[in-house]
């Protein structure tokens, strides 16, 4: 199976015209774009995928020892690339895709043109001088609880990640998304995620960066995105009058228009 059908890739828009990719967080899948990347169809050829056990890919295919760090994650993002031949692309990654994209620009610089990075992280755990959001505490209590009772922390977590209790039918949304992924997949790509530390890959991508932040978000605080903007070298720092994590559903005119202000005309 190739590249395309096992990460089921959807394109659209423009043949003719520079591509876009858009890559979603965990638990998520393609639809998550659903609000933002329809925005961009008239300029550019716009690709969605869904990552090895999310949505319409083939969690046959999913290895644990590759996907035991997203350097895996990574080189699934060059496969797709190089097989749709699309010569250097924008690469949209959301959450923890945010950092697939770095690593995957790094290892791959001729096939990026830029980077939006919304909501990213290159380490979650607080350190001396550095603050991620989590204590190790509190992120070893989150993968064990995943591990007791996938569904029940897929309820409970959905809603505070998303962070809009007035809208009760986007954590709904984020549960259900959650909840369609395969557990012991989802799991495994869990623990990739909240123990990965990629803050040394920062200074090493030259690709043009638009890094894109919330105002309140319990998975990547503010001081995150600041330190991420400090430390990847071409970077531009815009913050969202928006609070959750997944402004490509709560905020989806303010992350299009950020992205339109920076992306050249």
């Amino acid at each position: 199976m190739n590249a395309l059908a096992r990460h089921n890739v959807r394109s659209s828009g423009r043949a003719d015209a520079p591509t876009m990719v858009f890559a979603h967080g965990f638990g998520c899948d393609q639809g998550m774009w659903r609000y933002v990347a329809p925005e961009f169809e008239a300029t550019h050829r716009v690709v969605l995928f869904d990552h090895v056990g999310a949505g319409g890919s083939d969690a046959a295919t999913f290895d644990p020892v590759r996907y035991s760090s997203l350097g895996g994650y990574a080189a699934d993002v060059v496969e797709i690339l190089d097989t749709l031949d699309a010569g250097p692309v924008t690469f949209v990654g959301h959450s923890v895709s945010a950092m697939i994209g770095v690593l995957a620009a790094r290892e791959r610089p001729e096939l990026f043109d830029r980077l939006v990075l919304v909501g990213p992280s290159p380490r979650y755990i607080d350190e001396d001088g550095y603050r991620g959001g989590f204590t190790q505490a509190e992120i070893d209590e989150l993968l064990e609880t995943m591990d007791d009772n996938y569904l029940g922390w897929s309820a409970h977590v959905a809603p505070l990640i998303m962070g809009r209790p007035d809208r009760p039918d986007l954590g709904a949304e984020l549960t259900s998304s959650f909840c369609r992924m395969d557990p012991a997949i989802a799991r495994r790509f869990a623990r990739t995620t909240f123990l990965s530390d990629n803050r040394r890959d920062l200074p090493d991508v030259q690709t043009p960066a638009l890094l894109v932040q919330c105002r309140e978000d319990i998975i990547a605080p503010v001081e995150v995105g600041r330190y991420v903007h400090e430390n990847l070298p071409a970077s531009d720092f815009v913050m969202l009058d928006a609070v959750g994590h997944c402004p490509n559903l709560s905020a989806p005119e303010q992350l299009t228009r950020a992205m339109r202000e920076y992306l050249p005309a």
